[in-house]
């Protein structure tokens, strides 16, 4: 409402950008089921891919408990398997958790006491998402501080023996891809 105001006043007003919570609640139509392209079908295969909302990535995010892991390659098997998709989209999927994770430490600084515990969540090779609030000095201090430790292979840090501590939603669900 006061955007339109000042853009009536101003036309060159720009409104300040969305807050981290902001990009999370904006799930924009989502999630969607949608058909594997021809293209996309060489790498995905056939059938469906579900494209998530945001929302959805960051609960999934927060089930996971003290001392224990999960990748953004389980947060797609898992979100699929829940839409009945074969894949999720890898993307939207890590933009979302990225989102998520900025949200939780955006939520921190102003004070809220559970937020999502986005330092759990590793690439799909157990890698720390330099990209999440903080930093590799900041991940590696939060996963040692649960029990995990964290090594150096070039200019990648990762959870050593990460697979030991993932969580483990459904022991039937395939953990590589879904439905191929």
């Amino acid at each position: 409402m006061a955007s339109a105001f000042f853009n009536h006043i101003n036309p060159t007003f720009m409104p300040l950008k969305k807050s981290w919570r902001e990009k999370l609640a904006a799930d924009k139509g989502l999630p969607k089921v949608a058909v594997i392209s021809e293209k996309m079908s060489k790498r995905w295969g056939a059938g469906t891919m579900l494209i998530p909302a945001p929302r959805q990535v960051d609960a999934l995010m927060k089930e996971i408990p003290k001392g224990k892991l999960i990748t953004i390659n389980e947060i797609r098997n898992r979100l699929a398997h829940q839409h009945g998709a074969n894949v999720g989209c890898p993307i939207t999927t890590g933009i979302f958790a990225w989102i998520a994770a900025h949200a939780a430490a955006e939520g921190s600084a102003a004070g809220e006491k559970k937020t999502t515990p986005y330092w759990r969540t590793l690439k799909s090779t157990g890698e720390l998402n330099q990209k999440y609030p903080g930093g590799i000095e900041s991940l590696k201090a939060l996963l040692h501080a649960e029990g995990h430790r964290v090594i150096q292979k070039g200019k990648r840090f990762l959870v050593a023996d990460y697979e030991k501590y993932l969580y483990a939603w459904n022991q039937k669900l395939n953990t590589k891809t879904h439905g191929k």
